[in-house]
């Protein structure tokens, strides 16, 4: 054992060091710190759906009454509105508290300690820090400057001990996807590949019919973006049957809440509403896009997601993240040897847009001196 003492030299060896998730910040921890009242803070940080969960849902969590039982372990209802949903069959879903459980129990299934994880990066956390949590290594391999895979680069690191390759499409936080043909090429290792469509509604492109014909290829989807279900964490898995049926096997029993059971029911139900409000925000990217396109000392990159991504040319995202959160506007800054100097910033509302572009040509003038 280390030289640690009490209770603390039990702890696996592995967590000694180990960064944890870098999450958004919560509007409620900054009451009284910033120059706006808490309910007016603009939350442009986690790309969360500024139109919030259909009124549908609303209604249905006011009514129902069923909330002192527990739910159903198998998932019986939920896979199957996920399966017509997703335009495949119910024995190949299961869902979570959020994509982020399916990562961990996939991980959980397939990694023994000291197995590696292949993840083109930057991208989104949650796959190393999954990793690190269940002893594997994280094998983190540089997107091209604009942000693309290098297949020949992710197929370079393979190496035996190599158990899952994660693919992001569109990836968090450059926004842009993955061509299809570049996925089968990896899917072609034989490996695990998981496809991560968080975002799938506001691009459109889905490689979900695939995985009736590749036995080693899962797709992640959430509820979080385009169904505003952000805060009841539900998310689900596109598996290979086996896979979906060692995942219902090693799952907690009742990881679906029914607040969550009942708000995807409501949610798919009312399916149109939603993907009004996806179109909403798909337009008001393309216009931060031009927007923020305008401004001299950022450089900003295409997005087919809910948000767009900044390299900051002049200036520090630091800083920039600073002074818009004194006026109320959260978005996220990067500082790290591969995002150093840049901002994220998620698709609103018009007048979210409008008050963030404000603050920013602001911040320009100061910027040009």
């Amino acid at each position: 054992m280390s030289g640690k003492s009490g209770i603390e030299k039990f702890i696996r060896l592995h967590f000694s060091g180990m960064a944890g998730y870098s999450a958004a910040t919560n509007p409620e921890t900054l009451e009284g710190k910033v120059a706006v009242p808490l309910e007016e803070i603009v939350k442009l940080d986690a790309n969360e759906n500024p139109y919030g969960c259909s009124p549908e849902v609303k209604k249905a969590l006011a009514s129902f009454n069923g909330f002192g039982i527990y739910p159903d372990a198998d998932q019986t209802e939920v896979r199957r509105l996920l399966a017509t949903y997703a335009g495949i069959g119910a024995e190949h879903i299961v869902a979570g508290a959020g994509s982020d459980e399916i990562i961990d129990l996939l991980l959980r299934l397939l990694l023994e300690p000291g197995d590696e994880v292949i993840a083109g990066v930057p991208t989104f956390d949650m796959y190393r820090f999954s990793t690190q949590v269940c002893g594997g290594k994280f094998v983190a391999v540089r997107r091209d400057p604009d942000f693309s895979v290098s297949v020949g680069t992710l197929k370079a690191a393979i190496t035996p001990r190599t158990r899952v390759i994660f693919l992001t499409s569109p990836n968090n936080p450059s926004g842009n996807t993955v061509p299809r043909q570049d996925i089968l090429e990896i899917v072609a290792t034989g490996l695990p590949v998981v496809v991560d469509e968080a975002y799938f509604e506001f691009s459109g492109e889905t490689v979900v019919p695939l995985v009736r014909r590749y036995d080693n290829l899962i797709v992640l989807r959430t509820f979080s973006k385009w169904a505003g279900l952000a805060g009841l964490r539900i998310g689900y898995g596109i598996l290979p049957v086996n896979i979906a049926s060692y995942l219902l096997t090693i799952k907690p029993p009742y990881n679906i809440n029914l607040a969550a059971q009942v708000a995807v029911r409501e949610s798919l139900q009312d399916r149109a509403y939603l993907l009004g409000t996806v179109q909403k925000i798909i337009a008001e990217r393309d216009r931060l896009f031009g927007e923020l396109s305008r401004l001299r000392f950022l450089k900003t990159f295409p997005s087919r997601a809910n948000f767009i991504l900044c390299a900051v040319l002049r200036g520090n995202a630091r800083e920039i993240r600073d002074t818009l959160q004194e006026k109320g506007i959260l978005i996220r800054y990067y500082d790290t040897p591969l995002l150093q100097n840049y901002i994220r910033i998620s698709a609103g509302k018009p007048e979210h847009t409008d008050m963030i572009m404000r603050a920013l040509r602001e911040i320009e003038e100061k910027v040009n001196g």
